[in-house]
């Protein structure tokens, strides 16, 4: 048999990249990347749905971990950004029409500032003002005047109801509740034998007479609260006479500076109406006798007047990006806070905080998807605003139902572009069960993990590594260490003709081999320094893979190496384990006898077999059944299971392998213990490609190196893989000086022939395989058990009788 028509010459095993053609000594000489690396798709989705200004076209942006789309965002978004007018600074007001309802007020970029800055100023003005107007002698003397006047109008009435109960024949004296009316006679009050001694016609007299002066005093009583009223309207009058000519200057100037904003002008309206209704509280007032601790007595709160500045920009610095890290409820819609006074917890608009999402108005805002869908609240909170462009800041409390007694601040209207950041995955789901969100993010920008293997690809690799060398001030890379990161950037990649794009990988690779050529004193990284970087992080991930070697070694993990073994075969896994992978030899076997169940997968009876495995196994039942069914009905009962191996298994690249060990048991023919298998097959035989394949080598490799080589010692693999071969340079020296071999099959044949050294063999004319080949032997042993079968069946459709006596 020519096994070398199998084998994978070492040149094939890892990329080779010289550095010679790279075209410099070291990344001193080269320029810093500046350009994106292999995303042409993501970029041209970027930029179209940054510049669409129609609604819902914002941006979902998928990929996994590492591509540098975060990177790419950011860069794209500032630069979008400082060519984009500045937005309006918004802020919040007191509603004197409704305290619990605070109003908006929106400036051009800049303004808010002056806005709040000249109100405050405006205030002050008149608190220091106003009471040294209602101090001046001017406003004491037309005050006193009008005082004057009144008591003047009412001595005068006061004289005039004397004068008619004189006539009448009554006076006024003095009582404890006031003043009242006495009866006079020659002058003086009557006494009572005066009363006594007067006739009844003159006692009814009397008595009409006081009921009428009577009414004449509640009359008078009337005109004087007439002139009480009269005069508190006058001086009320005079008041705001006094408040509006302390204002006028100043409240004109605020109103023309702002005269092109409604909503302000509006709003300075109202201030001025307060101002003057509420002038007193722009008084000194004078704090009780007595002290009490703890409790300051303070002039009147003047703080409905304050500008709540919720969001400014400069006028300069361009449109907004907001990248919101942690995004809460509160964080991407706002917040209103609360003070405590005396024990009591209250709020108004001055408490009212802005979110993220009114930070960014006008700009652009950068979330993370899973971050967003694990708070509460947040992820409806972003869907209305996206709906109705506009944002409510309100306590969370009151989605439960709770009322707050807090306030309601009046909606503000946003533009925004939102840019979801997220994997693959979240994306479909949420495109599958969110109704609505294909109408709100109508634009996808996915970011590849992998690019073409050319000359530009690889000096762009080449000027990433300058460009890390200079931003972080790391010492330059010779030539022959950029190869090998390159090298490295295709075994990221799993491919010969393909370079990884997760630059945080490869960035992680040239910082730590840098640190390594910094320790050995090293002017530049060298190749061996990126090789010792790859060395050193191996070491520090793979202790579960040394002790599952060690165990291999010990032989408390069974797996042979250097005989041959009848249904019994060297399968390859693969463990994850965090963000390290590695291989290790599995040994299958499978044993064969008479019956009609077909292939019994332990696995998967023991409920140990993932999906992916178990359709596999049912795949060899399709593969037998076709190469050996066609004379004679096929009877055959195996069972198949991966020893030692207690956890589930998944996966279908271990088929060839399970249908080598059925084979062997059939043929009853040994296969090599020292080669190992990998490699999925389908029903007509043809050997499919697996996942991992380079773990997989090496895993054996390992194991094979620490009982010591020998040159027989080799891993069989589907020829369709050879282009995802990036071996570590140790299994590819050892490849190349004949201490192991890569062996790659395109079908089972090739396989069966690697395994057994016997030929799989060929349907004759007569449609019967060669009895001294592999299937020859197998079918025979397969047409026995299908007579056994037969035998077996007929005898149990005997009566039992007959039975007894054949016996």
């Amino acid at each position: 048999m020519q096994v070398d028509k199998f084998k994978v010459p070492a040149s094939m095993l890892s990329p080779i990249v010289d550095p010679e053609r790279l075209g410099f000594d070291d990344t001193s000489e080269l320029e810093s990347l500046t350009e994106t690396v292999g995303q042409e798709r993501a970029v041209e989705a970027l930029e179209f749905g940054l510049q669409m200004k129609s609604a819902g076209f914002n941006i979902y942006v998928s990929g996994p971990v590492g591509t540098g789309k975060g990177t790419l965002i950011r860069q794209m978004v500032k630069r979008l950004a400082q060519s984009t007018p500045a937005p309006s600074d918004w802020c919040y007001v007191n509603n004197f029409q409704d305290l619990s309802r605070p109003t908006w007020l929106s400036f051009p970029a800049g303004q808010g500032c002056s806005f709040k800055r000249e109100m405050a100023a405006f205030i002050d003005s008149l608190r220091r003002d106003i009471p040294g107007a209602f101090e001046s002698k001017k406003y004491l003397d037309a005050k006193a005047k009008l005082h004057e006047e009144a008591e003047s109008k009412k001595k005068a009435l006061f004289h005039d109801l004397k004068e008619l109960s004189e006539k009448r024949g009554f006076g006024f004296e003095e009582t404890s509740v006031g003043f009242g009316l006495v009866a006079l006679k020659q002058g003086r009050p009557m006494s009572d034998e005066d009363m006594e001694s007067m006739t009844e016609a003159d006692q009814a007299d009397l008595a009409e007479r006081r009921k009428t002066l009577e009414g004449e005093i509640r009359e008078f009583h009337v005109q004087i609260h007439a002139i009480e009223k009269e005069t508190e309207h006058q001086f009320r009058h005079l008041d705001r006479q006094v408040i509006a000519n302390v204002m006028e200057g100043r409240y004109e100037t605020l109103r023309r500076t702002y005269q092109e904003f409604p909503r302000v002008t509006s709003f300075l309206e109202r201030v001025q109406q307060d101002i003057i209704h509420q002038y007193k509280d722009f008084l000194p007032r004078e704090g009780p006798a007595i002290t009490i601790p703890g409790i300051e007595f303070r002039r009147a709160d003047l703080t409905r007047y304050q500008i709540n500045l919720i969001v400014e920009h400069e006028p300069t610095g361009g449109a907004p990006v907001i990248d919101e890290s942690h995004p809460t409820y509160t964080n991407l819609i706002g917040k209103i806070e609360r003070r405590a006074h005396l024990g009591i917890m209250y709020t108004d608009f001055t408490e009212i905080r802005a979110g993220a999402v009114l930070h960014a108005n006008g700009g652009f805002l950068l979330l993370n998807a899973s971050d967003l869908l694990r708070q509460p609240f947040s992820w409806d909170a972003l869907k209305r605003v996206i709906k109705t462009g506009e944002v409510m800041v309100e306590d969370p409390g009151e989605f439960y139902g709770f009322s707050t007694a807090g306030v309601k601040p009046e909606p503000i209207p946003v533009s925004v572009k939102v840019i979801l950041v997220g994997p693959p995955l979240l994306l479909y789901l949420l495109q599958t069960y969110e109704e609505d969100f294909s109408k709100m993010f109508k634009v996808k920008a996915d970011f590849d993990v992998e690019v073409n293997r050319d000359e530009r690809h690889e000096k762009q690799y080449a000027q990433f590594v300058a460009k890390l060398c200079r931003e972080e001030n790391l010492s330059h890379f010779a030539a022959d260490a950029v190869a090998e990161i390159i090298r490295q950037g295709h075994r990221l990649a799993d491919r010969h003709d393909r370079l990884s794009l997760r630059f945080s990988l490869v960035g992680d690779l040239i910082r730590e081999a840098a640190y390594w050529a910094k320790k050995e004193g090293h002017s530049f990284v060298t190749k061996n320094d990126v090789e010792a970087a790859v060395t050193h992080k191996r070491y520090r991930s793979n202790l579960p893979e040394e002790w599952i070697q060690d165990e291999i070694r010990e032989g408390t993990l069974m797996v042979s190496f250097d005989n041959e073994v009848v249904g019994q075969v060297n399968g390859l896994s693969v463990h994850q384990v965090g963000d390290y992978m590695f291989g290790r030899p599995t040994r299958i076997t499978a044993r064969t006898f008479v019956g009609t169940k077909g292939v019994i997968d332990i696995q998967r009876e023991a409920e140990l077999a993932g999906p992916i495995h178990s359709k596999g196994v049912l795949t060899l039942g399709g593969f037998l059944a076709g190469k050996f069914a066609g004379f004679h009905p096929f009877a055959l009962s195996a069972t198949l299971t991966f020893e030692q191996t207690y956890s589930e298994v998944e996966g279908d690249s271990a088929t060839v392998a399970e249908l080598m060990a059925i084979l062997s048991s059939l043929a009853d023919l040994p296969v090599r213990q020292w080669l190992a298998v990998t490699g999925s097959v389908n029903q007509l035989g043809e050997v499919q490609p697996i996942g991992g394949v380079n773990e997989k080598i090496e895993g054996f490799f390992e194991s094979c190196k620490k009982r010591g080589l020998t040159g027989k010692e080799g891993v069989v693999i589907p020829a369709r893989n050879c282009n995802h071969l990036a071996l570590r340079r140790d299994v590819v020296e050892a490849v190349a000086s004949g201490q192991f071999s890569i062996y790659a099959v395109s079908t089972i044949e090739e396989a069966i022939e690697l395994l057994t050294g016997v030929p799989a063999g060929d349907r004759g004319l007569d449609g019967l395989y060669p009895s001294d080949t592999v299937y020859g032997r197998s079918a025979r042993r397969l047409e026995e058990m299908a007579q056994a079968v037969a035998e077996w069946g007929e005898a149990e459709a005997k009566p039992k009788g007959q039975i007894i006596a054949e016996s």
